[in-house]
């Protein structure tokens, strides 16, 4: 585990205390339903486990970008009776300022009982990390734990200031999320296979960069693979391309060469004249001008499935297609599968991770067989590159 990060145990006593849980609720919601609740899943059995050991739970979370003011649409009243119905035990939901009031209603649940604080991204205090907010916040608990890995990358009030006030944990999805960064770029099992896709090298060349020092094989999929390919003097015909990526690219082959890292990038692949079109099968020399590139091929499939093959720890980022449109999800469908078949039979290590990425593979139930699904994006990201999230260091023993 990261040296000296304090995490919540079982043999810490939480009867009758106030604990305070910071979590990720940020859910997609349309016309007050929510259309998934994945992210409400994961916590859970964490929050029962409190229930269970007693505590009175006061929960915190964002909801959307409402910057500092309370916006209808992004109250948490649709969170609220989703957990009212899922967790058996009295709820109450607070929506005024976090003040003398708040605190004695944190003081008056009784053990076993939650109270889920409104949209924390209401209060301009929040996003400005302002310490007699966070101290206020801090007296609504004797206990506080971020089990909110995916923001604490981000210096806000309920995530890092508040930490200086009260006793303060990392929860234990927190931990899972760090101990599988740690299996990608400290205590790895090699070879190491990193896949990336998705659209741009811009927002990715830090991690890219990094991972090049870490993995022994770096393929590169999805719209951000096409500048890999034009950069080897591929016609690449109406594909998605990113302007002025070729000095980018270039020093990533570069890298890829002194780190003595195999980069690949697919060597066929599967194309059409528009995006919601069906799908051509192309050999990479016979694409023509209004091609777009919008899948990879079978045989970038197979050395794919073949790199897996010969890996014990696979990282895998970003779609390899235009996955929306079903036609296009194959390949993305085809790595999904292939990770986990070895996940189960060969015990290799797997960490998939970002948005788009599981909602490539959703409803393949494949979700669940991984070492680690990881839906925190950007603070993952930068873990990976080796930046120390504000939200992590104040967890640290002093």
């Amino acid at each position: 585990m990261e040296s000296g990060l304090k995490i919540f145990s079982n043999d810490i006593p939480v009867n009758g205390k106030r604990v305070i849980v910071r979590l990720d609720l940020n859910v997609p919601i349309n016309n007050s339903k929510i259309e998934d609740s994945t992210r409400i899943k994961i916590i859970e059995p964490f929050i029962n486990k409190l229930i269970e050991n007693k505590a009175k739970i006061i929960l915190l979370t964002h909801l959307g970008r409402p910057k500092g003011r309370v916006v209808s649409e992004l109250s948490l009243k649709p969170i609220f009776n989703y957990l009212e119905k899922k967790m058996n035990v009295k709820m109450y939901f607070y929506q005024e300022k976090i003040d003398s009031k708040a605190i004695e209603t944190s003081k008056k649940l009784k053990p076993g009982e939650i109270l889920l604080i409104e949209n924390i991204r209401f209060f301009k205090e929040e996003e400005s990390d302002e310490e007699t907010f966070a101290k206020n916040l801090s007296k609504l608990g004797d206990i506080y734990i971020n089990e909110a890995f995916s923001c604490s990358h981000r210096k806000q009030a309920s995530i890092h200031k508040i930490t200086k006030f009260i006793d303060s944990y990392g929860g234990p999805i927190l931990e899972k999320e760090i101990r599988s960064i740690n299996l990608i770029i400290k205590n790895k099992k090699k070879p190491v296979t990193c896949i990336i896709g998705g659209s741009k090298v811009s927002t990715k060349i830090n991690i890219l960069s990094s991972l090049l020092e870490n993995a022994d094989n770096l393929i590169i999929v999805g719209a951000m693979a096409n500048n890999f390919l034009k950069f080897k003097g591929v016609n690449v015909g109406a594909s998605l391309i990113e302007k002025g990526s070729e000095n980018t690219v270039k020093n990533i082959n570069t890298l890829a060469e002194k780190n003595k890292c195999n980069l690949i990038i697919p060597i066929d692949c599967n194309t059409s004249s528009n995006v919601d079109g069906d799908p051509v099968y192309k050999s990479l020399k016979d694409m023509g001008s209004k091609d777009m590139i919008l899948d990879i091929g079978k045989n970038t499939m197979d050395l794919i499935n073949k790199t897996i093959d010969s890996s014990n720890t696979v990282f895998w980022n970003g779609p390899a297609g235009y996955y929306e449109n079903k036609n296009f999800s194959t390949g993305s469908l085809s790595i999904a599968k292939k990770i986990a078949e070895n996940t189960k039979s060969k015990s290799l290590i797997s960490i998939v991770g970002g948005g788009d990425t599981v909602a490539a593979i959703k409803n393949t139930g494949l979700e669940n067989v991984f070492t680690h699904l990881s839906t925190a994006g950007g603070a993952f990201l930068e873990s990976l590159e080796g930046k120390e999230l504000p939200g992590i260091k104040v967890l640290k023993k002093n």
